[in-house]
């Protein structure tokens, strides 16, 4: 018997399960229980009118902001408590910040994969959240016990700390970063779940809820950046490690308060290990052809995916080397029950594969805008730091300016969520106002206008610097209030608003249902990739700027070199970054969920 008639016969070798079902429901049409295969604390089906939705977010949004204020409560001043108490120099402080910040952007790969693949996300934020308590109250410790710490420096002399200083410090340091990794990637898709995809009224509140998720982070961020900073700096560094880790006991508490209304996502098995299996299987059949129906390829007759936890996804037309893994061979026929996924696979596991490779170049984007954001926090400071800084006698920190952006996003989210959402629904007729490709545009395109706006504002500064014959001094302000600055800062924090918080929905919508976490700490590897090309840009327009002895772009005295040019070169590679997404938003193509 041939392959093609065989293939009918399939259905006759796979058990169907009679679990409730995923089929996309009309407006109106209600069910007893959810319809993307939730489950409730105990492993029940989710009943729609006693779980999830918004009544169960509170807790959630509850649980980010305590968890931000925590993480930027020692993150924005670290550097300050390296250099002041272990006695660091600005390099090593630089180096361990770095270093810190960079692990707590790759551990949210752990934390996705265990997600996903075996505890779920209720359970990997239940247990990184006691982790990261712990590491909290370490560094408290560590900051508050005078024994482990370096003892104060005498006139210019300030001894080092010991091994066992810097091992409490350390291990409390690195058990945030690692407790960090299991909720980033976690939290946001764990509040996205909370509302049921297959139905129409649900469907429209998840948009709502990535908005006040951002909120949310901003508000704990404006906390520590200006309370919290303030503590650390004039009351002492024990409480002002302490208060980030009360906020994070909150955080756990506000979590757990929340349990009984949770909607639960299975896990689905390792992602790794079936992208592998898809991979391996293609090859294997290397040289078959694919079939022009693509009825033929292999699915299960079941309503559910053979995932747990994933809806089935529609089979698309591209990427049809990837099919191969899909066709039913003669030998797969044989093989009893097509058991072995390392030679045959689904079409729903093979779309997952094809999902990634689609949303690849839009994950790229996104390290370019990182790039531009990442200006934030170092070379507008560096900016602001040349210019008049003074209001009287009061003298605001350059760094301080950086509220601009958290204010302008708290002003940004509740405009787009309340005003612009429902003009654009009126003239696009999408219930979200826009998709989240076209939502990312907008924000590479204020991206693109804020960092204009800065190389202007350094234009004006060294018109004044020349004027006034400044040039060479490195100790007198420029006459330019700080403040010049402030448009750039709010254009950032426009532009987060609309890439970042539609980058965090693009990711959990068109992400393969059992992958979502781990496609959440993709998303956030951006900011870690954005730093880094950051440093690489500054380290080229380095070397090739200061050649034959100039001062270059970016020299120490910023009165000397042109720093208008480093803002006017991201700019430009910014708008090559819209044009190449532009490109790749035409040609993408959804994610089609189906139930067979």
């Amino acid at each position: 018997m041939g392959v093609n008639e065989e293939r009918s016969s399939q259905v006759n070798l796979l058990e169907n399960q009679d679990d409730h079902p995923l089929l996309p429901l009309e407006e109106g049409q209600e069910g007893q229980y959810t319809g993307d295969g939730s489950v409730d604390i105990h492993g029940r089906p989710s009943v729609r009118q006693n779980t999830g939705n918004w009544r169960a977010c509170p807790f959630v949004l509850g649980n980010e902001c305590c968890e931000r204020l925590a993480y930027y409560g020692i993150n924005v001043n670290l550097v300050t408590y390296l250099i002041t108490k272990l006695h660091e120099g600005n390099a090593d402080a630089a180096k361990t910040v770095n270093n810190w910040s960079g692990t707590c952007y790759i551990t949210p790969l752990l934390g996705a994969v265990l997600a996903d693949a075996y505890w779920g996300r209720y359970w990997t934020i239940a247990v990184f959240s006691t982790i990261y308590f712990i590491g909290m109250a370490t560094l408290t410790i560590s900051a508050s016990v005078s024994a482990l710490q370096p003892p104060s420096c005498t006139d210019s002399v300030c001894p080092k700390a010991t091994t066992l200083e810097y091992a409490v410090f350390f291990l409390g340091l690195y058990l945030i970063a690692l407790g960090t990794g299991g909720i980033k990637p976690c939290v946001s898709s764990f509040g996205a779940d909370q509302f049921d995809d297959t139905n129409p009224r649900e469907r429209k509140k998840k948009g709502s809820f990535f908005n006040w998720f951002y909120f949310s982070i901003n508000v704990g961020a404006l906390f520590s950046s200006s309370v919290i900073v303030w503590v650390q700096d004039n009351v002492g560094w024990g409480w002002g490690f302490a208060i980030p880790t009360i906020f994070m006991g909150l955080a756990i508490i506000s979590f757990f308060s929340g349990t009984p209304l949770y909607r639960l996502q299975k896990p689905g098995g390792s992602p790794l290990t079936r992208l592998c299996q898809v991979i391996v299987a293609s090859l294997r059949k290397l040289q078959k052809e694919v079939p022009q129906d693509s009825s033929m390829l292999y699915e299960v007759q079941d309503k559910r995916s053979v995932i747990q936890g994933s809806r089935k996804i529609e089979h698309t037309n591209d990427l049809n080397c990837l099919d191969k893994a899909a066709i039913i061979t003669d030998d797969d026929i044989q093989d009893s029950g097509f058991s072995n996924p390392w030679k045959l696979c689904t079409v729903t596991q093979v779309e997952e594969l094809k999902i990634l490779v689609r949303m690849f170049p839009i994950w790229v984007s996104g390290i370019v805008f990182s790039a531009v954001y990442s200006q934030m926090s170092t070379m507008f400071v560096e900016q602001g730091m040349t210019m008049d800084t003074s209001i009287g006698s009061f003298e605001i920190p350059a760094a301080s300016l950086s509220i601009f952006d958290v204010l302008s996003v708290m002003i940004w989210v509740p405009v787009y969520d309340r005003i612009i959402v429902p003009i654009a629904c009126k003239y696009t007729g999408k219930e979200k106002g826009f998709t989240e490709l076209q939502r990312m545009g907008i924000g590479l395109v204020i991206s693109i206008i804020s960092m204009t706006v800065a190389a202007l504002v350094e234009i004006k500064r060294l018109d004044i610097v020349r004027t006034l014959d400044l040039v060479h001094d490195t100790v007198t302000p420029v006459p330019m209030t700080i403040f010049w600055q402030i448009p750039q800062y709010f254009l950032i924090g426009a532009a987060e608003v609309f890439f970042f918080i539609g980058q965090l929905e693009f990711f959990y919508d068109q992400s393969p249902d059992a992958m979502r976490s781990l496609c959440s700490a993709l998303s956030l590897l951006t900011s870690s990739l954005g730093s880094y090309l950051s440093t690489l840009i500054i380290t080229i327009v380095t070397s090739i700027t200061t050649k034959g002895g100039k001062p270059g772009w970016i020299p120490d005295n910023l009165n000397e070199g042109h720093l208008d040019y480093y803002f006017w070169l991201l700019a430009s590679l910014s708008f090559l970054n819209l044009l190449v997404y532009i490109a790749c938003v035409r040609r993408y193509q959804y994610k089609k969920a189906n139930c067979g």
